[in-house]
């Protein structure tokens, strides 16, 4: 008993302090890459759209950033789920908007609820989705105003292009690789195309 408890504070503490060991060039990227993909989302916010209606730059944005940027071997960063997520939550929000459009108390807990089941249905679990699905129902004017646009615009255009930032600042040096677990973007594959051309 007692050696597994040793083992289990040893592990624990290599875990913490792995996870929490990150170089001053991880601070740097991450700190770039979060301040273009949500510079564009703002830039373009405040030219298409007024100051008084916030409708591009949502919240949830803001927490999918920390996790595309500054924390991108996780799974939960990975672009099925950055953008499955934002999108299969911000369809159960607008819909349960629309179904209890005057009770707040019942389409906020029913949308961040179902937006959970429907991430983990779709195996695109992604934190900031229950965001997105909880801003579609909690929203009193122009984010509801939108209906289903709300799905594409902000938040597919958003996702996108936050993952299209984290493409280039999260693979500009060697010691950082985004996205993880793909066959199609791993570095050794796109090496290999390079050298078959």
């Amino acid at each position: 008993m007692k050696k597994n408890i040793k083992r289990t504070a040893r592990i624990t503490r290599y875990v913490i302090y792995k996870e929490t060991l990150v170089d001053s060039k991880e601070h740097f990227w991450s700190f770039v890459g979060a301040f273009v993909g949500i510079g564009v989302i703002a830039y373009i916010q405040s030219f298409w759209f007024t100051q008084l209606e916030n409708v591009f730059l949502i919240g949830s944005f803001g927490a999918s950033s920390v996790l595309i940027y500054g924390a991108i071997d996780s799974p939960l960063a990975q672009p099925r789920n950055l953008i499955g997520g934002h999108v299969v939550s911000a369809i159960i929000g607008v819909t349960v908007a629309k179904l209890f459009p005057d009770m707040i108390y019942i389409a906020a807990p029913l949308a961040v609820s179902l937006s959970i089941v429907g991430m983990q249905m779709t195996k695109t679990i992604h934190p900031p989705g229950g965001a997105t699905a909880l801003i579609a129902v909690a929203d009193t004017g122009a984010v509801k105003s939108l209906g289903y646009y709300y799905v594409f615009s902000p938040v597919l255009t958003g996702a996108l292009i936050l993952f299209l930032v984290a493409l280039v600042f999260n693979n500009m040096t060697s010691n950082r690789s985004y996205p993880k677990h793909s066959k199609f973007f791993s570095k050794r594959k796109t090496k290999s195309l390079f050298k078959k051309t």
